[in-house]
């Protein structure tokens, strides 16, 4: 009786009928992720994919209030901490961020994804975000209170429960229920595509509106919802995220914390569902939610098309007073077959062995080409030096 007393706080849940602009919306959606990264060689949007958790930890940090270049990222991501400790702090929430998604990407192709709205996978991505994080940033303060929160870990003490900007999420000795309701009214096992597409946005939502953990809900959720797309069959090998989308919104930046305040409406009488929180708020939530995922795979398909980036590589080369121009032979190469062999520079290029060799070590030096080890095949890397010509848009001018 308690699961269900507690289950009803975030009903509806899903949207049973959802109407025919949404399920035209899931419908576009869907056929769209499905064309995102296609001409691309398997290779090649790899290392595009690694990009893109890049950019999705930029912005999630920046929805956080924390603007992490992508330079700091990348370094990062190579163990280069910056000496400030905030600013380190910053980059390790990135990295960790790019770490958890990459092995959600992972688990995605090949085939062992969990359900993405089980209890147990949920607090997995909370643990594994913190596991690497030094204690200040466990240290949470607030209302004269402290504490230090537990990775992966339910909010479990009456010191947990605050207030969310105006939102009061339910106490935490009712977090167990109604995780557990969470994951019966969000299992994919249950649901069709159309289905799966519709519970991943509104379970962004319900996620939040629980507030299961102390802190690290927003990202987490974020990391759900990416998980989710996956799942769902729309996450495109990990070539575009919503992350972006939520931090841009559609025509504001200030959306996606409207839409989430107005997804929390309470009730509006009989003609507004039969559960504790208002269905046309919902409603309007997914619409919204929906139409950002979708613009996100339709900015991101534009920008990884094969000719147009075929260009922007040679516009790289062509501003570039270190890069010889038979360096666009070698990038051209690397995007269209994934990878080549060193061996064949000289063909590629029609150069002499020799020269053939400065050009790819001027490149590898760029950071555009690179191999996984020493005398390997080479494919193509997108540095973060070069993202403001190859990917104009992706983040914002510095």
């Amino acid at each position: 009786m308690t699961q269900i007393q507690s289950g009803h706080r975030i009903e509806p849940a899903r949207l049973d009928e959802p109407g025919e602009v949404i399920t035209d919306l899931v419908a576009e959606l869907s056929a769209s992720a499905a064309i995102l990264g296609k001409a691309l060689h398997p290779r090649t949007a790899a290392n595009l994919a690694a990009l893109v958790r890049i950019m999705n930890a930029y912005y999630s940090n920046l929805i956080e209030g924390h603007n992490t270049r992508p330079k700091d990222i990348e370094r990062a991501l190579a163990g280069e901490f910056d000496a400030d400790k905030e600013r380190r702090n910053l980059q390790l929430e990135a990295a960790a961020h790019v770490r958890v998604q990459a092995e959600v990407d992972a688990m995605a192709a090949e085939g062992r994804l969990s359900e993405p709205a089980s209890p147990d996978f949920i607090q997995w991505l909370h643990r594994e975000f913190y596991r690497d994080a030094p204690v200040e940033m466990l240290r949470i303060r607030g209302a004269g209170r402290e504490l230090l929160m537990e990775p992966g870990a339910w909010r479990s003490h009456p010191d947990h429960d605050v207030a969310v900007g105006r939102h009061a999420p339910p106490s935490s000795d009712r977090v167990p229920d109604l995780m557990r309701y969470f994951a019966e009214r969000y299992s994919f096992e249950q649901l069709g595509k159309a289905g799966r597409i519709l519970a991943m946005a509104a379970a962004h939502h319900r996620l939040n509106y629980i507030h299961p953990f102390p802190d690290g809900n927003g990202r987490v959720s974020r990391l759900m919802s990416h998980s989710m797309a996956h799942a769902a069959g729309i996450g495109a090998h990990g070539l575009w995220s919503i992350s972006r989308g939520l931090a841009r919104g559609l025509e504001s930046r200030g959306e996606y914390k409207r839409m989430m305040d107005h997804a929390d409406t309470p009730r509006q009488g009989d003609l507004d569902g039969r559960g504790n929180l208002s269905q046309r708020a919902l409603s309007e939530f997914v619409l919204w939610f929906l139409k950002v995922a979708l613009d996100q795979v339709q900015f991101m398909t534009g920008l990884f098309e094969l000719g147009t980036l075929s260009r922007r590589l040679r516009n790289f080369v062509d501003r570039s007073d270190k890069l010889k121009p038979e360096s666009v032979n070698l990038l051209e190469e690397a995007l269209v077959r994934g990878e080549f062999e060193r061996g064949e520079i000289a063909r590629i290029t029609a150069l002499p062995e020799r020269t053939a060799r400065r050009v790819l070590n001027d490149l590898t030096s760029a950071g555009l080409l690179a191999s996984d080890t020493p005398k390997g095949a080479v494919s193509l890397r997108f540095p973060a030096d070069a993202l403001d010509i190859l990917f104009p848009r992706l983040f914002p001018e510095s």
